[in-house]
């Protein structure tokens, strides 16, 4: 019998046994862990609270590159400077682009009375809209059953099932944003949620581009556009500063919501994100 044991040990590992993978952010390990489940460990680079725009891996991170299959890329800043040092440090790693395919839009600029400013590049966030988000998922599916054929069947149920939730969500949001008027605006600090905005006919005002704080004069303006739009919240992310939304705020009586594009919680998410923006409970 102790003989026995250690071999069905090595057969059960064997038999379930995982594919690492690696992702940039918390979003793309969620679809990771939807389709693959127990069959896939994922590594997150950027982990919740810090900043895909300046983050720097450690040394477990870059050891769990060195040994990793596959890695999941999505675009976002992190990607730039790092990936290509990944690929060096393991260059029999597999890169799949998971926004092959997406049509990406430019990154959203504020707009003040004297003047506009043109954003700079295109937005990476294209996880924020739900059908981007199936062919996320697509991209997840393929890349796993190409590197796990013989548990093809077993990616395929869990893909369906992850789409059937997606369509849900997006149900969902278009039955609690069904009353509001094409073009309804809501505010943000950082402007990360334009496709969820092209999504559903919103229109995103950003506090702020790429970084940088509006000036006192420029706030004025700001507050003037967001009083014109009837804003009924500003929404703040935990990975930069809300001090100038939180002026807004304060002049316009509205509510600040600290929401996350990097959540976990990606179907959730999106929903609180159309609850606030419908003024429901």
């Amino acid at each position: 019998m102790k003989r026995i044991l250690p071999i069905l040990i090595v057969l059960s590992t064997f038999i379930l046994a995982n594919i690492s993978t690696v992702v940039s952010i918390v979003p793309e390990a969620t679809f990771v862990k939807a389709i693959g489940k127990e069959r896939v460990h994922v590594t997150v680079m950027v982990p919740p609270g810090s900043s895909p725009h300046t983050y720097e891996p450690k040394p477990s991170q870059m050891k769990a590159v060195a040994r990793a299959q596959l890695y999941f890329a999505i675009g976002v800043e992190f990607e730039h400077v790092w990936l290509p040092r990944f690929k060096d440090l393991n260059p029999k790693m597999k890169v799949v682009d998971l926004s092959k395919g997406i049509e990406k839009i430019p990154m959203a600029a504020h707009h003040h009375e004297e003047e506009h400013h043109e954003a700079n590049g295109l937005d990476p966030h294209i996880w924020t809209a739900p059908e981007n988000a199936a062919r996320i998922a697509q991209h997840i599916f393929d890349a796993l059953a190409s590197a796990d054929p013989q548990n093809s069947a077993y990616y395929k149920a869990n893909l369906d099932s992850f789409l059937a939730k997606i369509k849900a969500t997006d149900m969902h949001i278009r039955t609690l944003l069904a009353s509001l008027p094409k073009g309804t605006a809501f505010m943000v600090f950082h402007p990360s949620w334009g496709y969820f905005a092209k999504a559903y006919g919103l229109k995103q005002l950003p506090v702020e581009v790429e970084g940088k704080n509006p000036k006192p004069r420029e706030l004025i303006g700001i507050i003037k556009a967001a009083q014109k739009a009837h804003i009924r919240a500003i929404f703040t992310q935990p990975e930069f500063s809300d001090a100038s939304a939180k002026i807004i705020a304060d002049e316009l009586h509205i509510p600040v919501i600290k929401v996350s594009p990097l959540a976990a919680d990606w179907s959730e998410n999106l929903i609180r994100i159309a609850k606030a923006i419908a003024g429901a409970k």
